[in-house]
């Protein structure tokens, strides 16, 4: 231990604090502490501002969204990915909720598009709510369900993946968008399972290869599975009455409330460089 005067103020100076610093520079190590994931491809989520990465695993793009089958469609409290629309850090959350970022324009919404529902959406989603929506695509011929198990057969074990993600402000406002318009319902198109369409009008998608999200993986535990992302860089406004209507109504997904985020990834040697 070291003591040091600084315009005549005493401080200690621990050894474990030159030991901080070194760490904290030294980009083998995971963001949240502990050594980062070796062997594994990119990971998502990512800030798709930031085109650089380092991360050597190359696997093919997937095919189109539309050449694919729908697979699994599921949401998110708060956006997993940032972007400068979506850039309000959230918080660390708890388990994945409560973290994540959120949109700007949730910050400027009026009393009206705050208003609070009659009745209890997707079990607590409120209007200035950010989520994040995934429609999850596979090359397996399946049909959509719940989970990733859902997007793999046993005679299709390691198909392609593809990833098209959207973030939303939740609004109490029947003017904006209507999810049964983008929802799946048994809808498809040239002999594949699609949604009834994709959201448009956000900017072009960034695509770049990464992975499976979720909390369960952090940079010291990733995830296996090579997904090529398609990730809209503006928020758009979302009437929270039709996600309701669709959690509580049911879907062929099982889904009725908003999944925790994965912190965001940061170490470049876990990010594919985006081109």
């Amino acid at each position: 231990m070291r003591r040091i005067v600084v315009n005549g103020v005493v401080g200690t100076v621990l050894s474990v604090m030159i030991s901080l610093t070194v760490y904290a520079s030294n980009t083998d190590e995971a963001h949240g502490g502990g050594p980062a994931c070796e062997g594994y491809g990119p990971q998502a989520p990512r800030d798709i501002d930031n085109k650089q990465g380092k991360n050597r695993v190359k696997f093919n793009t997937a095919p189109a969204a539309s050449d694919m089958n729908l697979c699994n469609l599921h949401l998110h409290n708060n956006a997993e990915h940032k972007a400068r629309a979506f850039s309000v850090y959230a918080g660390e959350g708890e388990h994945g909720h409560g973290g994540g970022y959120m949109c700007g324009m949730s910050k400027s919404l009026s009393k009206a598009e705050l208003k609070a529902p009659a009745a209890e959406i997707c079990h607590g989603l409120k209007p200035g709510d950010t989520i994040e929506i995934h429609w999850v695509y596979t090359t397996c011929t399946v049909n959509p369900g719940k989970g990733l198990g859902s997007c793999v057969s046993d005679a299709c074990a390691n198909p392609d993946l593809r990833v098209e993600a959207q973030v939303f402000t939740l609004v109490n406002d029947s003017s904006a968008l209507d999810f049964n318009d983008l929802a799946y319902d048994g809808h498809k198109a040239n002999g594949l399972h699609q949604p009834r369409a994709l959201p448009t009008g956000t900017g072009k998608p960034v695509e770049f290869l990464g992975s499976t999200t979720g909390p369960k993986y952090t940079e010291q535990s990733c995830s296996p599975y090579q997904v090529t992302w398609s990730v809209r860089p503006e928020c758009a406004r979302l009437d929270i009455n039709t996600i309701g209507q669709w959690c509580e109504k049911g879907n062929v997904f099982e889904e009725d409330h908003a999944h925790g985020v994965r912190k965001l990834v940061v170490n470049p040697k876990l990010l594919a460089e985006i081109e």
